[in-house]
């Protein structure tokens, strides 16, 4: 049966581009009822010193890697300490998984052959990733990146990959890094393979009509299970 919320409260959402948005996850959490309490770290906007007035925290993707060192990502990454040592949900999406298995002791790097993942790939998630929702775990998901990392320590695996293993992981109660990016959309999806197209032309990387092909196939399995996982995300951290 599906997990009944009460809500009443706010997620933290923080982006790391001036007009890059939440996509999906961001229209689930406001039809849900939650607020969406928007920051961008890299254009000078704080961070809250506890999440205390929230829900949980969400760290999205971005063109940068998390190799590198600009100060405010530096900041960024010292941050997540504070969403771990309050149990508080907290979710990294591509950057901000890679970011999350950084604040917990690993590397982040390239492929050792060059490969990259953009568009629609085969993953395989565990039993443990079958288990988060009321919905099976997406077998095909979005993926735009360049850079994976390995399982952290005491960190349980939830969906794995051929070229970059680690693609979902929960650390602790209720932090969680996603690899792919089960939030984009099909205009973010245009967006990115329009402004990023050089990208398309990387080892592994797929044309962009497989992008398309891929959302028509997958995307719907996509969405549902989004909705499903959200509800109980945030359903962990009130039982916390």
């Amino acid at each position: 049966m599906p997990i009944s919320l009460t809500p009443c409260g706010k997620i933290l959402v923080i982006l790391h581009q001036e007009h890059s948005s939440a996509g999906r996850f961001g229209r689930i959490l406001q039809a849900q009822g939650f607020q969406l309490d928007i920051r961008r770290p890299r254009f000078g906007e704080p961070l809250p010193a506890t999440l205390k007035d929230h829900d949980g925290a969400i760290v999205f993707g971005g063109p940068m890697s998390a190799n590198d060192e600009h100060a405010w990502l530096r900041r960024e990454m010292d941050w997540i300490g504070v969403a771990l040592k309050e149990e508080k949900p907290f979710l990294g999406i591509c950057l901000g998984a890679q970011m999350l298995a950084r604040h917990l002791g690993h590397r982040v790097r390239p492929h050792p052959q060059g490969r990259v993942e953009v568009g629609y790939y085969p993953i395989h998630p565990t039993e443990h990733g079958h288990r988060l929702c009321d919905c099976r775990f997406p077998n095909r998901v979005y993926q735009w990146h360049r850079e994976g990392f390995d399982l952290p320590n005491g960190a349980t695996l939830l969906a794995k990959g051929q070229d970059f293993e680690a693609q979902a992981f929960r650390f602790g109660k209720a932090a969680y890094g996603f690899q792919f990016h089960p939030e984009v959309t099909l205009a973010m999806m245009c967006l990115w393979s329009i402004r990023s197209a050089e990208r398309l032309s990387l080892p592994g990387a797929h044309p962009r009509h497989r992008h398309l092909q891929g959302w028509l196939r997958h995307d719907a399995a996509v969405a549902r299970w989004s909705d499903a996982f959200l509800r109980a995300w945030l359903a962990s951290g009130r039982a916390a």
